[in-house]
């Protein structure tokens, strides 16, 4: 709603800034001012002041400076029209009228406010029903347990036809409501209107005041399409112009969470589960300018979580493209890049906060990002691509609308450029010591370059030795592999599904440590408590005679290692990989287990000749060392979740047909 602005002016009129201020400041008399303590920080000499007379407050501990409706969308998260709503009704003062279209329009929205509220009133209670046993097993396979089910209000839609249309009839809602709300398919090729939403659980999607406006339905069906499915476009619902989880993150960033926006429904629930509760998501596309908007009112420098495989790069790469004209000075973005493979959901169930927190902190700069991308899109061994990268520079920063904000990004970009191009700057670049963007200790990177290079004598090319970085030591590139590898590896890394499968085939069949005993100690695996557990099962193996899987549990557990078996089994989010479940047959173990082993093994072999590569790029910065490494990455991510291709085994084990 817009308000006039004599509207507005006698709204200032009728109820003083100390008035409104005062109901959550106490403030006293000083003069013709009025002073506090401020509500925006914590101090004990007061510097708040309210000034009736100018019609404003200034807080001196912030910097904070504004009127009546300033305060009240600072101190409580209000939209500005809400803040006039609720002052208007302080003072007393009804709101202006509309006009008769503008007042039948809204009619209409409050009459689907209360259509969509009985739909979601009826999928929770289905849900909780005997008919929504799978979606309760559905969202108990994903670790969301029934508390956070009520709170995000999930619910089920039933697999009939016409289950929510005949509840929502017997509520009296008409047919054409039903499908203006986008609940029901229709029209004029159809005859007879039908549920849109059928077997999958739902995700309520809520506009900024927690009202539900939509729905995103997950299939249950195991090559069911499309794998989500959100409400159309309706008079309530604008899938480019909300957030999910938008409501409770504008309350949390008002209190000072950071907001976080991630790729999926599951996500958003498992971030704010550990405790983030002002993670978003967009719905169904990648983040849009109102989207970023709705961000930028909840905080000056939100951060982007994706995926750390191609699609994530991509993904962070056109938010970089959509946010860049939209940048003012203090409003940024942030990008955090997850370990390949992972999802914030597995992240978190592995990971817990710890690992949570830990890939948030590490987020790196929107420039940082930007120039990741403009300087591994190719080789600079030749004046022509040098000056290629300089006008790419050139054109990207023009697209930034604010001069100032342009301003020091050719700056910061010159001086990176400068660097880079500099004799015998090689490839450290303005970042040299920084970690990157990925989550790397060091700017590495193809990102930054040229960090991909075969060492000395492959290829002939001359030496060139990068000057030493500010405290002595050469320049040493860490790639994303190498970051999660036991080099670089911490208490609170993720545990590769790998890792966890080959563990798990061990705890729920024994006997493969005695079988398999000399390639169980040959492994090595990322994380240290795992390499204990792993330690310890040869040592039960060799010392405490045979066990079964339920004793060999209880041993380990006796040990002090209960923590660690539950992270191997949360570390396996799905029950993919048939052979390392306890019912397998022999036969299949073995099967499941050989294939398991030689991909672990390859992959640290190409771990060992990444960091050979890596560390020939530090001495020597040759077109040869770059194509090595292009090399070693392009092989690594070609094997990268290959477990999966073992998905299909289990005959032996009479395996039936996987279903829900």
């Amino acid at each position: 709603m817009r308000f006039s602005a004599q509207f507005l002016d006698e709204l200032r009129a009728r109820l003083p800034v100390s008035e409104v201020v005062g109901r959550r400041v106490k403030l006293k008399k000083a003069g013709r001012e009025w002073k506090g303590l401020s509500p925006f920080n914590k101090e004990k000499t007061p510097s708040f002041t309210v000034n009736d007379q100018k019609g404003f407050y200034h807080d001196f501990s912030s910097g904070k400076h504004g009127n009546i409706f300033d305060f009240v969308m600072e101190t409580e998260g209000l939209s500005f029209p809400e803040a006039v709503e609720q002052l208007a009704q302080q003072a007393g003062m009804p709101l202006p009228k509309v006009s008769y279209e503008d007042e039948a329009r809204e009619q209409h929205r409050k009459t689907l406010h209360d259509v969509v509220e009985l739909a979601a009133k009826f999928f929770e209670a289905t849900l909780a029903s005997r008919a929504g046993a799978r979606g309760r097993g559905y969202l108990a396979d994903r670790g969301i347990d029934p508390a956070t089910q009520v709170a995000f209000r999930l619910g089920y839609a039933p697999a009939e036809r016409f289950a929510l249309k005949e509840h929502l009839g017997k509520e009296g809602v008409s047919v054409e409501d039903m499908v203006a709300a986008g609940l029901l398919i229709g029209g004029p090729d159809i005859p007879v209107p039908f549920d849109r939403f059928r077997d999958r659980v739902i995700f309520p999607i809520s506009d900024y005041r927690g009202r539900v406006i939509a729905f995103g339905g997950r299939t249950l069906e195991k090559d069911g399409q499309p794998k989500y499915l959100n409400s159309p476009e309706t008079p309530l619902f604008h899938k480019g112009a909300t957030l999910y989880n938008i409501a409770s993150a504008r309350a949390a960033a008002h209190k000072g969470a950071p907001v976080i926006a991630v790729e999926g429904y599951v996500d958003v629930i498992a971030m704010a589960s550990a405790g983030f509760e002002a993670t978003v998501a967009p719905l169904g596309t990648a983040l849009t300018a109102e989207q970023l908007a709705l961000c930028w009112k909840m905080v000056d420098e939100p951060v982007l979580c994706f995926d750390g495989d191609a699609a994530g790069h991509r993904a962070a790469y056109k938010a970089v493209d959509i946010a860049l004209p939209l940048l003012r000075p203090g409003k940024s973005l942030k990008f955090a890049t997850l370990p390949e493979g992972n999802d914030p959901d597995d992240l978190v169930r592995t990971g817990g906060r710890e690992a949570a927190a830990e890939l948030i902190d590490n987020a790196r700069p929107l420039a940082d990002v930007l120039w990741k991308r403009e300087t591994e899109a190719n080789p600079l061994d030749t004046p022509e691509r040098r000056a290629a990268l300089e006008a790419r520079l050139g054109e990207v920063t023009m697209t930034i609308a604010d001069e100032t904000v342009r301003k020091y990004y050719r700056q910061d970009f010159g001086a990176r450029l400068r660097n880079l191009l500099s004799p015998g700057g090689g490839p450290r670049g303005a970042q040299a010591g920084r970690p990157s963007w990925g989550g790397d200790r060091n700017w590495s990177g193809r990102g930054s370059g040229w960090a991909d290079r075969k060492p000395q004598g492959r290829g002939g090319f001359a030496r060139r030795q990068p000057p030493p970085l500010a405290n002595g030591m050469p320049y040493v590139v860490a790639s994303p592999q190498l970051a999660t590898s036991p080099v670089h590896r911490g208490r609170g890394a993720v545990i590769p599904r790998r890792e966890a499968l080959i563990l798990q085939s061990v705890l729920n069949h024994p006997w493969l440590l005695h079988d398999h005993l000399e390639d169980i100690s040959g492994l090595e695996f990322r994380h240290p408590e795992i390499e204990r557990l792993k330690l310890a099962l040869i040592d039960i193996a060799a010392h405490e005679g045979d066990y079964d899987g339920a004793a060999m549990r209880e041993e380990l557990v006796r040990r002090g290692f209960a923590e660690q078996i539950s992270r191997v089994e949360k570390a396996i989010t799905t029950a993919s990989v048939w052979g390392a479940r306890p019912e397998a047959s022999p036969d299949d173990v073995l099967t499941t287990w050989t294939q398991l082993i030689a991909l672990h093994r390859q992959w640290h072999s190409l771990l060992r000749e990444l960091k050979d590569a890596e560390q020939a790029l530090g001495r020597e910065t040759t077109e040869a060392n770059y194509s090595w490494l292009q090399d070693v990455k392009a092989r690594m991510a070609t094997l990268d979740g290959t477990e999966a291709l073992i998905e299909g085994f289990g005959a032996a084990s009479g395996r039936t047909a996987q279903t829900l």
